[in-house]
């Protein structure tokens, strides 16, 4: 099974052997076959009566729990002696949970909701091996979900499940109460946590909407979010449960599981709360609500989409506590940077920010508009949706169906004595011909299309059906971007790659086998990951002479890209190498990342 330890367990983690029972060390005469049922064994044995089996198994058809359970619970046979006749048969390494002391850290590993389910608890972490006592050795499903929700090696040891339901219940107690013990911290925070701009409550629905575990869980769940660091919160109604997650670093992780009874009434809190209509579940719907947590005023961007079971909520959370508007923090090579503040230094022109949906472009703007805004220009923006409300720059929200589209945003600018003009997205003909001529009439206009790197940005506007000599013109640098995870650095320490990963990393072999690299083994600062934190990759190309005039005669994009890096350009990959080699983010994230 992939990532997880071989059966034989030769390689187990050294202080394992302090606590596990091997195999190979117990008596086998009496061990049977994999195929003798529990009981049967137990009664060769001696450790059991065909009396008590039968009493054992009238009470087993009815709480409906393993055998081995219902002996130990019922006191019938020493759950230890259950639990060797149990590793015997599967030849599987066990354990005694009554001499093993749980870490309190390492249960935040596995969710509190799987733990009970699947009747498993994480035991201890060596590296990227994690132990896990489990009940059922034949539940070879629940260790690949158990792979992937960690992203750990396991290394299963088998476990008597008496014990370890109630070591279960014992140990993630807590962790159940984990929001609890949050809204208590939210409640003694007084009035410096509150949701404001609320719309008045809808009398159908108030006594649902307004039942305290409903209004606490939602209010600590955006406060939970934001103290976590996610970007966005999902609430996915499915047919027997509802699903909560965060997204931390561009990655989602499972954060609870809501009782089903509390989907309506969830649904409709939110909905208040970002003033919705709650009577409308056919169609998706966008709104906003603000948190306050003492001096800080959180935006969070809803939107609701109809699914199967009801209806998906996501929260984007736009806090400006995180937001960095200064460029020179970014991550920008030398060279990079000094292109980037020339052009946006430059009274006109166009500057173009690329990349697919969650690659900072927004915030790229953002700090090159901060950069820029003094009270000696006009800048203008035309946005869908505003992400984040800048002081001295006047922001237009784009709404379509009233036919304020970007294009009719635009053209009302030019009419508004603008210096600067920032357009959300170039999606059309109409309004990069508009932008284009902007730029070429004395105004710096900066915006976003949707490319895979720089050079074919520039394709991009010409297949569009802008003349290439308004593209050579107008634009005067070009920004492709990519998000990497940051490596850990409570935890980040060197990593050898064989030459095996090197090769099916798609990479350079003679080049890298030199270099060092650097990685995270895992901790509880980052939840085990390895990761915290994201950096941006940027390729960054200005219009030289020679780019135009490889314009203006048909280039492709690979002749425009060999050009661009003759003059000094990085591409996203190279970018990327570079912040591999001085140990900021994993060989792995690159190339996922970037194209070689």
């Amino acid at each position: 099974m992939p990532g997880v330890r071989d059966p034989a367990y030769r390689g187990r983690p050294r202080s394992a052997r302090n606590f596990i029972y091997n195999h190979e060390t117990m008596a086998t005469a009496a061990a049977g076959s994999n195929g003798d049922r529990l009981g049967e064994v137990l009664l060769r044995e001696g450790l059991l009566t065909r009396e008590q089996l039968t009493a054992a198994t009238a009470d087993q058809r009815t709480s409906k729990h393993r055998l081995g359970y219902v002996l130990a619970k019922l006191g019938m046979v020493p759950e230890l002696e259950i639990t060797k006749v149990l590793a015997r048969q599967y030849r599987m390494p066990a354990v005694d949970l009554s001499r093993f002391e749980v870490d309190p850290r390492i249960l935040k590993l596995v969710p509190a909701d799987m733990a009970t389910k699947g009747v498993v608890l994480p035991l201890k972490r060596e590296g990227r091996i994690l132990t896990v006592a489990i009940a059922d050795p034949t539940d070879l499903g629940l260790l690949e979900d158990l792979k992937f929700i960690t992203r750990f090696d396991l290394f299963p040891v088998l476990a008597g499940e008496y014990s370890l339901r109630t070591l279960i219940e014992k140990h993630y107690a807590n962790d159940q109460q984990e929001l609890q013990s949050l809204l208590k911290d939210m409640e003694a925070a007084g009035e410096d946590v509150e949701i404001v701009e609320e719309q008045e409550e809808e009398a159908v629905t108030q006594a649902q909407i307004e039942d305290a575990p409903v209004v606490k869980l939602i209010n600590g769940l955006l406060i939970d979010a934001v103290k976590r660091g996610a970007s966005d919160i999902h609430i996915e109604p499915f047919e027997h449960e509802i699903r909560v997650r965060y997204r931390v670093d561009g990655a989602l992780l499972e954060i609870m599981r809501p009782p089903l009874k509390m989907k309506a009434a969830l649904t409709s809190r939110v909905k208040i709360l970002s003033q919705l209509n709650i009577a409308e579940r056919r169609v998706p719907q966008d709104g906003r609500l603000k948190l306050k947590m003492g001096n800080r005023v959180i935006d969070f961007r809803v939107s609701t989409l109809p699914v199967l079971y009801g209806e998906k909520i996501v929260l984007r959370i736009l806090d400006k506590g995180n937001l960095t508007l200064d460029l020179t923090k970014f991550g920008f090579e030398p060279k990079a940077e000094k292109d980037l503040m020339r052009a946006i230094l430059n009274p006109y022109g166009m500057v173009l920010v690329t990349g697919p949906t969650g690659s900072g472009k927004t915030t790229t703007l953002y700090s090159a508009l901060s950069r820029i805004n003094t009270t000696e220009v006009n800048i203008m923006t035309a946005e869908d949706p505003v992400e984040y409300n800048l002081m001295g720059i006047n922001q237009v929200l784009v709404r379509n169906e009233i036919g304020l589209t970007f294009a009719a945003a635009l053209k009302a600018f030019l009419r508004q004595d603008p210096n600067i003009i920032m357009i959300g997205e170039i999606r059309d003909l109409e309004t990069g011909g508009i932008a284009i001529k902007a730029a070429l009439t004395g105004h710096l206009v900066l915006s976003t299309l949707h490319t895979n790197d720089a050079p074919s940005t520039i394709t991009r506007m010409i297949d569009m059906g802008i003349e290439a000599f308004n593209v050579a013109s107008a634009v005067n640098l070009v920004v492709a971007q990519r998000l990497v995870r940051r490596i850990c650095k409570d935890c980040k320490g060197v990593h050898q790659y064989t030459d095996v990963e090197l090769q099916s990393l798609g990479t350079d072999l003679e080049k890298l086998r030199s270099l060092q690299f650097m990685k995270g083994s895992g901790c509880e600062t980052c939840s085990g990951t390895g990761y915290k934190g994201r950096a941006g990759l940027y390729e960054v190309m200005a219009l030289t002479p020679e780019v135009r005039r490889l314009i203006l005669r048909g280039g492709s994009v690979a002749e425009i890209q060999e050009q661009a890096v003759a003059d000094g350009m990085l591409t996203l990959r190279m970018d990327g190498m570079k912040k591999v080699e001085r140990g900021v983010t994993t060989l792995e994230e690159v190339v996922k990342e970037t194209a070689g």
